[in-house]
């Protein structure tokens, strides 16, 4: 079985060499069973240039690019449709979780047979984060009537055949949820496991700035949690 790893960058050029170091030693230690798909989101730094000298070094990743970014959600979904492998799935390019998580969610994935979801489940961060995914799990679970916690851990791991089931998935932070609910919806068994959520070694998060960018992921993620429920009965 193969699987293939989608990691959204935009403007991570800082960033670009050690997850590259990280994303090779993925691939040797998954011994020929992992693809590794980074897509350029957009990026307005010299992103394109880093990953073009460190892709001419190595073929351990492959390249997508997106000329114009259009939203998270659109370059995760931009990486997948290129994908080949029967599962697929994503994490994040900050190194905030190692790439190497993908290892433990192949093995259960492996173990648990056909048609898991797995994803990751974040210890380690700061309180007022924690507080705020709490607060953020508890909405979701009342509000779409099932359980929905850290919906934004990462890494992601599903078949490509329910990938291939979506209608109209949103192209901004909402896709976690989505996939997440939609999975649920679907069947699919739900696996969780630990990941440790470190710190960023470059750069700052491009939502997780201050409380005024949270109040505007809250809202855009309400708005989106109203239009989802009515859209998926």
């Amino acid at each position: 079985m193969k699987f293939s790893l989608v990691i959204p960058c935009y403007n991570e050029s800082a960033n670009l060499p050690l997850l590259f170091e990280r994303c090779k030693k993925l691939v040797d230690a998954a011994e020929g069973k992992v693809e590794v798909v980074i897509v350029n989101n957009g990026s307005s730094d010299d992103s394109d240039e880093v990953l073009n000298q460190l892709m001419s070094q190595s073929s351990a990743c492959r390249m997508v690019k997106v000329e114009v970014n259009q939203g998270y959600g659109f370059g995760i979904l931009s990486g997948l449709k290129s994908c080949e492998s029967d599962v697929i799935g994503w994490t994040h390019a900050d190194l905030q979780t190692d790439p190497m998580d993908l290892l433990d969610a192949i093995r259960i994935y492996e173990k648990q047979g056909e048609q898991p979801f797995v994803k990751g489940k974040r210890y380690g961060r700061p309180i007022a984060d924690t507080f705020f995914t709490v607060g953020m799990s508890f909405f979701e679970t009342i509000l779409m009537r099932t359980g929905l916690w850290d919906i934004n851990a990462q890494p992601t791991l599903f078949p490509k055949s329910f990938f291939q089931t979506w209608d109209n998935p949103p192209f901004d932070f909402s896709l976690d949820l989505y996939a997440y609910y939609m999975a649920k919806k679907a069947g699919l068994r739900i696996f969780r496991f630990p990941v440790l959520f470190g710190e960023r070694t470059h750069g700052v998060s491009n939502w997780n700035v201050d409380w005024e960018s949270k109040k505007k992921f809250i809202k855009r993620t309400i708005d989106y949690s109203f239009e989802l429920k009515k859209k998926v009965k």
